[in-house]
């Protein structure tokens, strides 16, 4: 799922894109210094970062992710492991100051290797829900994109920081049940227990993914205005790899939640 921590990618980068545009007065020396210098010698700034640049970097991101999902589908059994080792490079990634190209990409990898495996192995229990995942991930990305694009949905300071907290603590509890069901065999989950909503008993992973697929779509809104303060700070480009993980790693939730969502409503 998408990591509030991405966030601190972004204030760091306008940290950065603001002491970039900031032009000191230049001393006496430093004048004369540039008065002598050829003009191809003057050092020149970064180039700020620009929604082409996070276009470019999603799409080979994602290219990555899809080539790791192939080696998952042929091979389900790596899920697990890939899913350890991507959880622990992500929170790597959150927590650097800067951007690291390198480990994005080996995130991207095996996150698809995961990916692919888990994929696989809803396909096997319930055919044809792979394709309804993914157009439902994507119907989801266009409505949500369209309501940012027109400015129908936009988020305070507020907001964003309830969203933060709920994500987190969703984050928690899925950590924590996947524990218990880990050790219990199965028998210790959340999602498998059954409730009763307005006369109609289902599972309670019904309303636990139907959760997490309002918190994912809302985070793709927290990640479109994160990429548009970016672009208007004029950070520096390098941060569009950190626009480009966190945007990717919520598509991947939320196409997760509605894989298991689907799958509910398949069963017998």
């Amino acid at each position: 799922m998408s990591n509030p921590l991405v966030r601190r990618g972004l204030n760091d980068g306008i940290k950065a894109g603001q002491q970039q545009n900031r032009i000191p007065a230049p001393s006496d020396a430093q004048l004369q210094e540039m008065y002598d210098a050829p003009s191809y010698q003057q050092p020149v700034a970064d180039r700020s970062m620009t929604y082409d640049d996070v276009l470019m970097k999603t799409a080979i991101c994602f290219a990555v992710l899809l080539a790791g999902a192939v080696i998952g589908w042929v091979m389900p059994m790596l899920a697990l492991p890939a899913a350890i080792v991507a959880l622990v490079i992500g929170l790597v990634i959150a927590f650097k100051k800067e951007p690291s190209k390198g480990l994005i990409l080996t995130y991207s990898a095996i996150e698809g290797v995961f990916l692919g495996g888990i994929s696989r192995t809803f396909e096997m229990a319930y055919d044809g829900i792979v394709m309804q995942a993914v157009l439902g991930t994507l119907s989801v990305f266009l409505v949500m994109f369209a309501l940012f694009k027109f400015k129908i949905v936009r988020m305070s300071s507020g907001f964003m920081k309830f969203l933060m907290l709920a994500v987190g603590g969703y984050a928690v509890f899925s950590l924590v049940n996947f524990a218990f069901a880990m050790f219990s065999g199965g028998e210790m989950n959340a999602r498998n227990m059954e409730i009763t909503l307005l006369g109609i008993t289902m599972p309670l992973g019904v309303l636990i993914s139907g959760v997490a697929v309002i918190l994912a779509a809302l985070t793709l809104v927290a990640d479109f205005q994160m990429i548009e303060e970016g672009v208007r700070h004029q950070i520096p480009e390098k941060y569009s790899w950190v626009c480009a993980f966190s945007l990717m790693v919520t598509l991947i939730w939320l196409y997760i939640e509605i894989l298991r969502l689907l799958s509910y409503f398949r069963q017998n």
